[in-house]
């Protein structure tokens, strides 16, 4: 998803060279206007974008008056006022008005891309504090890129549309929840999606990764660097440039290696094994875990400042059981995958124990269940017989007796999310209160109130 940025400035030369600047520095989705009264109508009709930069003194509109339209028709939109003239009465009115920044001519190309990009991540911010607040979740922009991840829970779908936000940026994005949840899915809808798209997306599986190893896949070497090295390699960090790095179970890494990952994400460089000479890299970090993070940091495996450095975005997917609606959904994907148009489907009793079951392994295991029973079915309905046995045994929720005068059984699920709330609700919504009273982390307490949907 690209950032849209509008350049209004009276001056040809000035908007042709802020244009190449920009272009050249990666941000592609750039219009330019001479004319303010044009720049109004785009507003005025409906055309948003994320970022736009107002040349102060303009002819017949100046660009106070044009920063007073854009707040009005999208308040979203963030301003940067350009001039000619360092004077603070401007400077505090652009920014009393609403303006974001405001920039002195002549601009150096360094200057205007750390405004724009501050612009951008203070969007972001925005946008996401937003779809917490707001009960309608927000189209996907780039629905393409996430096509292959279905749903229509509100949940999950809320969850793709932080993700779009994130995709935006070059934040590193940590991905949490349990095996099978689609973590690496979503962090390829997030390359996708994002302005890297062009370029490599490297999945790497952090728990196969021995020291020697680590060295050499991650910072490549020369030839003749050790002892097998007959020919120069290039590591993940130099052939991932400019595109995604995927770090999968990244809460298995060794602490001793955990170091050394957290040295390129504060410097963005690394050194070639057999050289002394830093390299810069520009790779996007996304990882992902089904571990506790945060219990991992109390008993001192994983390294706070890591972790820290990892969540600039964080995303946590619920469990299948927790978002049922969507397996109808996934059976129907899965059984198009496997079947073609061959037009095969389930029997009814077939659908009541794919329905009842809870899915430990999540969707993935769910996927490897339709992929067995249409090789068995032979192109048949797919009956119960042709499921796992474990599925088979199975009785339908619907069937279980109770016993006549008996209380009603709550889902273990439904009574955690009735007393985290209640507490939650006591203390004012107070976190740490709320964290503390419950005997549970604060970083705990965030992924549950943001699977229920309150963050």
């Amino acid at each position: 998803m690209e950032n849209s940025i509008l350049v209004v400035d009276d001056e040809q030369d000035f908007i042709d060279s802020v244009r190449r600047g920009l272009v050249t520095s990666g941000f592609k989705n750039v219009t330019t206007e001479t004319d303010p009264h044009r720049a109004t109508e785009m507003f005025e009709k409906g055309v948003m974008f994320d970022v736009v930069l107002i040349d102060v003194t303009m002819p017949g509109m100046n660009g106070i008056e044009l920063l007073e339209v854009i707040r009005s028709y999208s308040p979203r939109s963030e301003c940067i006022m350009v001039t000619a003239v360092d004077e603070a009465r401007v400077a505090v009115e652009s920014l009393r008005k609403g303006a974001y920044d405001y920039l002195v001519k002549p601009i150096s190309k360094e200057d205007l891309v750390s405004s724009l990009n501050r612009a951008l991540e203070r969007k972001r911010l925005f946008d996401i504090l937003d779809l917490g607040k707001t009960q309608h979740v927000p189209k996907l922009k780039n629905v393409e890129a996430f096509k292959a991840i279905v749903s229509r829970s509100d949940m999950v779908l809320r969850i793709l549309k932080e993700a779009e936000l994130h995709a935006a940026s070059d934040v590193p994005v940590l991905l949490t929840g349990e095996t099978g949840t689609g973590k690496e899915l979503l962090a390829r809808a997030i390359h996708a999606s994002s302005t890297r798209n062009e370029y490599v997306f490297t999945p790497i599986n952090m728990d196969a990764l021995t020291d020697q190893l680590f060295n050499a896949e991650f910072f490549g070497h020369t030839r003749g660097a050790f002892t097998g090295a007959e020919k120069e390699r290039a590591g993940y960090l130099e052939y991932t440039h400019k595109g995604t790095l995927f770090l999968d179970e990244i809460g298995n890494l060794r602490p001793d290696l955990q170091g050394k990952l957290l040295r390129v994400l504060q410097d963005g460089e690394f050194i070639k094994i057999g050289t002394s000479k830093p390299q810069k890299t520009d790779a996007r970090f996304i990882a992902a875990t089904n571990k506790d993070i945060e219990r991992l940091m109390s008993k001192g495996k994983f390294r706070k400042d890591l972790y820290y450095r990892l969540r600039g975005g964080w995303l946590h997917l619920p469990p299948l059981r927790d978002r049922t609606d969507d397996i109808p959904l996934l059976l129907e994907r899965f059984l198009k995958e496997y079947c073609g148009d061959r037009g095969a489907n389930f029997e009814e009793a077939t659908l009541s124990l794919l329905m009842n079951y809870d899915y430990p392994g999540n969707i993935r295991e769910l996927k490897s269940i339709i992929q067995s029973a249409v090789n068995l079915s032979q192109g048949r309905p797919i009956a119960p017989r042709h499921l796992p046995v474990f599925i088979q045994r199975i009785q339908s929720k619907s069937k279980i007796a109770i016993p006549a005068g008996a209380a009603p059984i709550i889902p273990l699920a439904d009574v955690e999310k009735k007393h985290i709330l209640n507490a939650y609700n006591q203390t004012k919504k107070n976190k740490s209160q709320t964290a503390e009273l419950l005997g549970i982390g604060v970083n705990t307490l965030r992924r549950k109130l943001k699977s229920y949907g309150f963050e």
